[in-house]
């Protein structure tokens, strides 16, 4: 009888235990979508949001992106997470306008959508987070190669793909700071060109940036596959100290350069930081915390409070200045 009783425990413990796990809820599944595998930079947003993940509990990460950076890429592979019930997609869009449509008919399925680094139209997402105000980082940039340049002489842009919204956000403000601030009147921007933010592609158009103009003193490239493809295309071209290099770069990938002298200093937000707080946000959404509007704010962790701005634009924080004497220590971290 008391080996009956120890069974008949022994089962409804297990009842019990099984009935537990059939009704605990799943995991929320958030998707990170990229401008294109393999690069560094987005590798680095992923590793953040693993680490919101892990701290807020309860959710799993899908970090996918296309081979090559097109906006086409990346509208099959939202509607692939359509398909799989996903509860949010975090986006870098390869085109603001394109991806619209996607989008809009992700969150028609009740799918929470934001971008950041690279913004979706309004219409498209509820939030986007960017990592800097894009006037602030314009400006820099300007700055940044003026006082290599020693604010005088021929200066081009290498920038990734001509649809890029941050990008080409970046670019306006740089031409209005060249042709309105005195202090660069005696800089001229002699080109913009793409590099598709393929590291050959940007290696091939600073070597024609070169040839087409013999009198270039400095490159802006504010794109971290282009910098460092920039700062390879001076090297080997022997132009260290004759053609001044800055612009967005990883700490990891520009270290060399920074040493060797072909980049004096560039700049970048914390990409982990990035992914991190674009998680947190999407989180709040899907939890209903906010919706997106103007005024709400979310409390990021260790990032603090993110504050929504008009057009659910959120602002994270002022770019970092790197050079030799610093970029060895956060090469460790990114």
């Amino acid at each position: 009888m008391k080996k009956f009783h120890k069974l008949i425990t022994i089962l409804v413990v297990l009842m019990m235990v099984v009935s537990v796990g059939a009704f605990a809820a799943p995991n929320l599944k958030i998707a990170m979508v990229v401008k294109s595998m393999g690069n560094p930079f987005f590798d680095a947003c992923r590793d953040g949001a693993m680490e919101a993940a892990k701290a807020l509990g309860g959710i799993d990460i899908i970090y996918q992106g296309p081979a090559t950076p097109t906006a086409e890429g990346q509208i099959e592979i939202i509607d692939s997470l359509i398909a799989q019930k996903v509860d949010g997609i975090i986006i870098s869009a390869n085109d603001k306008d394109a991806l619209i449509p996607i989008t809009k008919k992700a969150m028609s399925k009740g799918i929470k959508v934001m971008s950041f680094d690279s913004a979706i139209g309004p219409g498209g997402r509820l939030v986007d987070l960017i990592p800097s105000d894009t006037t602030l980082i314009g400006k820099q940039q300007v700055e940044l190669i003026g006082a290599l340049i020693k604010y005088t002489g021929e200066v081009a842009i290498l920038s990734a793909t001509s649809q890029a919204t941050n990008q080409n956000a970046w670019i306006e403000v740089m031409k209005k700071e060249f042709a309105s601030n005195a202090k660069y009147s005696k800089m001229k921007l002699v080109a913009t060109v793409y590099g598709d933010d393929l590291s050959d592609k940007s290696y091939r158009e600073a070597m024609g940036l070169f040839e087409s103009y013999p009198n270039l003193k400095g490159i802006i490239s504010p794109t971290t596959v282009g910098v460092a493809a920039a700062g390879k295309a001076i090297t080997d071209k022997g132009l260290i100290g004759k053609v001044q290099l800055t612009g967005l770069g990883l700490p990891s990938e520009m270290a060399f350069y920074a040493k060797n002298g072909a980049c004096g200093q560039f700049a970048l937000w914390n990409p982990v930081d990035l992914g991190f707080s674009a998680t947190q946000i999407t989180f709040a959404l899907i939890k209903g915390k906010i919706k997106g509007a103007e005024g709400e704010s979310v409390a990021a962790g260790r990032m603090g409070t993110i504050k929504i701005g008009k057009d659910g634009v959120a602002v994270m924080g002022n770019p970092f200045v790197f050079n030799k004497d610093n970029v060895d220590k956060y090469a460790k971290i990114f």
